[in-house]
């Protein structure tokens, strides 16, 4: 899973990137108009964003987000803990409000909770698909209860898609999220990748099941 985390706080966003990338991709940014471009170019799974930022403020963001119709949970850090504040921050979009100083801990349960709540993992970390296992948390994928190898992107690829089941991808959403858009490669390597997951479950014949959608992407589904 990705997540952008975004703070002004130089030695605080370290420590933050350094927390939540013990089990998450992490991306980060120091100020509100970086936040809304990779927000805009990348899919997360949540956002962890400061409201006090040079330029434009977390609220700010949050709004332009919002209105670009991204969906993606927030949760706020700041040291402003009035209630006002807190109603606004979750008037204009935002899933979670945090007062600083926090403990880690409490944030990386907040930032699991927000993902349980906006995916289909289960308590025990671990997505389904029919015999298909991804256990978010050991990065391991079982498939009728048989143990295989990935490497990084093809776990990355599956895992995306087994969180959008049913629902169909475009290639630039997939090369976003699992490349980056300031990736050397280009979108063709989405083809590569799908191939290689293909050939990885054909024994299990699920294979069928990442159909091509002609001239717009993929979907995993079994209908």
């Amino acid at each position: 899973m990705r997540l952008l985390v975004v703070e002004d706080n130089k030695n605080l966003l370290k420590e933050i990137v350094r927390l939540l990338s013990e089990e998450y991709t992490v991306d980060s940014a120091e100020d509100g108009d970086e936040a809304l471009y990779l927000a805009e170019q990348n899919i997360y799974d949540a956002i962890v964003l400061d409201v006090m930022l040079p330029g434009m403020d977390g609220f700010e963001v949050t709004e332009q987000i919002r209105a670009k119709g991204v969906a993606t949970p927030i949760i706020f850090l700041t040291a402003r803990d009035t209630v006002d504040d807190r109603v606004k921050g979750l008037n204009l979009g935002g899933d979670d409000y945090m007062v600083k100083p926090f403990q880690n801990m409490e944030l990386k349960a907040r930032v699991a909770a927000i993902l349980r709540r906006s995916s289909p993992m289960s308590l025990d970390h671990t997505l389904r698909y029919k015999g298909i296992e991804i256990d978010n948390k050991r990065k391991q994928i079982k498939v009728d209860g048989d143990a295989l190898a990935f490497t990084t992107k093809q776990y990355d690829l599956l895992e995306y898609l087994v969180q959008n089941e049913d629902q169909i991808l475009t290639r630039e959403q997939i090369f976003d999220r699992i490349w980056g858009f300031d990736s050397d490669t280009t979108v063709g390597i989405v083809e590569v990748y799908i191939h290689q997951l293909r050939k990885k479950l054909k024994n299990y014949a699920y294979d069928a099941d990442i159909q091509t959608v002609r001239g717009i992407g993929y979907m995993l589904t079994d209908k």
